[in-house]
């Protein structure tokens, strides 16, 4: 079990959730919305850790993409002599299948 406190905990899964739908949203809403959810995770932090809004809502911000430790995993699937290959949408190239692997 985790020593960090409830409400960090509480802030990385909101930060986390913000900083994803910011990766991936399209609509001005739902952006809106996900820039809303950061900032409350930053409130939570500074309230917390008792420091400055500004500098956590710096520090949460300045993260972009996926919320990820940036670790990628793949898996091997083989049967009747053949294996598994997915096409990445990215590139279009041929890969294993796999992903980022989740906060938390």
């Amino acid at each position: 079990m985790s020593n960090l406190p409830p409400w960090f905990r509480w802030a990385e899964s909101l930060q986390s959730i913000a900083q994803a739908g910011l990766t991936y949203a399209r609509d001005p809403f739902d952006i809106e919305r996900y820039h809303q959810i950061q900032h409350l995770a930053a409130e939570i932090v500074a309230a917390g850790a008792d420091a400055p809004l500004e500098k956590v809502h710096g520090l949460l911000g300045g993260e972009k993409g996926y919320a990820t430790p940036k670790l990628d995993v793949r898996g091997a699937v083989f049967r009747d002599g053949k294996i598994l290959l997915l096409r990445e949408l990215s590139d279009g190239l041929w890969t294993l299948p796999g992903g980022w692997v989740d906060v938390g």
